[in-house]
């Protein structure tokens, strides 16, 4: 039976169904029947990008809390819970203040149009606005210029993790189109924090911040990622050096770090002692990014072979697990994708990496491939797979290796989902 959250939430998902359409005039109405707000959320850092924007948010609140700062978060999308959309100085919001929060949004709204998204962002700045910390960050859930988030007119900070090709049928065929739209939170006057671009994409968000006045912090110009054989920092033409001893796996989490740095650097608003910052990166807990599984079913069922998961799913984050997938024991793909992404674009990284595919199910009431399209477009790109009819059977066949593996479960938060439900994870929340 669901529950009285569950039943609201449901409830709210029918308000506009069928499709996303971009634009801040419904919010910004409900916001002023709500008495705005998202005018009341202390010192707000807004982030926008394709990769990245989750693990930079969880970094930067750990880093912030770590200097004994109190920190919200909003986030999406989800795991297992709605709330962990909704953070409350590191934690997932319980269920009482969110069904208040809902139902103020919903009451307000009193029946117009809008969608999900936006009622749900109207229902954080209520919640945090009932629990008030120093600081807020924003995440953007696509886009970034008619984003529902984007309200808030003079955040402390504006952030632009790396740009890649993904939304493409809402925010635009090409890079600079993207990119154009993610540098849409820029403000005039507000510092802007810049992770690796393309030179496309770079360029559009230069012209942006130009435009605006906004003070540029962009890798490779004002500051970038120096790595030695046994550590990362971050290094600026200031001067100024951070150790990045992140605890989150991968060569990009020193990338992410790096980015949180330059936050650091960049308004006096976010500064810490260097000690906070690297308490903060070493103790970081962001699940589903390059998450290894040691516990429940799953985790038995794969051994003696690593489980892996991980939330990728566009061509840039495949590039950057291939990246990880090159080290260590041979590596085996578990994949469920959205209908929205291209597969054959997906796979295509992983071509001499992956020693075997298998294909699974994003759930009978998800719009993803069917295990035989997706075991298709991975043998077209060259890839050895098989489809299976449950995530259970794909990781049962994982574990058949005669040698140990790493196998790594990825595609989409929908898969991610399904993996956590079937293991013990942990609580979910930024860690420190």
């Amino acid at each position: 039976m669901p529950s009285s959250l569950d039943a609201r939430l449901a409830r709210l998902g029918e308000l506009h169904p069928r499709s996303i359409d971009l634009s801040l005039d419904r919010i910004q109405r409900l916001l002023g029947q709500l008495g705005h707000p998202e005018r009341n959320l202390g010192r707000v850092v807004h982030v926008a990008g394709t990769n990245g924007k989750g693990s930079v948010v969880a970094m930067l609140a750990a880093v912030q809390r770590a200097a004994g700062r109190t920190v919200n978060a909003y986030v999406s999308p989800h795991l297992l819970h709605f709330n962990e959309r909704m953070l409350i100085d590191g934690k997932p919001i319980e269920d009482g203040p969110l069904v208040v929060a809902l139902d103020a949004a919903e009451a307000a709204n009193a029946g117009e149009p809008i969608t999900f998204f936006e009622i749900t962002t109207a229902a954080a700045f209520l919640a945090f606005g009932a629990r008030p910390a120093e600081i807020t960050i924003l995440e953007t859930g696509l886009g970034g210029r008619l984003d529902a988030t984007n309200v808030v007119k003079r955040p402390v900070l504006t952030v632009i993790t790396p740009v890649g090709l993904d939304h493409c049928d809402r925010l635009g065929s090409t890079l600079s189109e993207i990119a154009a739209e993610k540098a849409g939170i820029l403000k005039e006057g507000i510092p802007v924090v810049v992770g690796r671009q393309r030179p496309a994409a770079m360029g559009v968000i230069t012209r942006r911040a130009r435009a605006v006045q906004a003070p540029m912090f962009r890798h490779g110009v004002e500051w970038c990622l120096e790595r030695d054989v046994t550590a990362a920092r971050y290094v600026d033409s200031a001067g100024r050096r951070t150790e990045l001893p992140t605890a989150l796996r991968g060569a990009h989490q020193k990338e992410n770090a790096a980015v949180v740095a330059a936050c650091i650097a960049a308004t006096p608003d976010l500064a810490v002692p260097e000690e906070a910052a690297i308490r903060g990166f070493e103790r970081v807990r962001w699940p589903g990014r390059l998450q290894r599984l040691r516990n429940g079913r799953l985790a038995e069922m794969a051994a003696p072979s690593e489980l892996w998961l991980d939330t990728g799913h566009n061509p840039d984050s495949a590039q950057v697990l291939a990246d990880w997938g090159r080290e260590g024991p041979p590596l085996r793909l578990i994949v469920g994708l959205l209908k929205s992404k291209d597969p054959a674009s997906f796979f295509s990284p992983f071509r001499g990496i992956a020693v075997g595919v298998a294909t699974v199910s994003l759930g009978s009431d998800a719009a993803g491939w069917g295990p035989d399209e997706l075991a298709a477009a991975a043998m077209s790109v060259g890839l050895c797979a098989t489809p299976f009819d449950s995530l259970e059977a794909a990781v049962r066949w994982a574990g058949e290796a005669e040698t140990c593996h790493r196998v790594l479960m990825t595609g989409s938060f929908l898969l991610a989902g399904q993996v956590l439900r079937c293991t013990e994870a942990g609580e979910f929340g930024i860690g420190f």
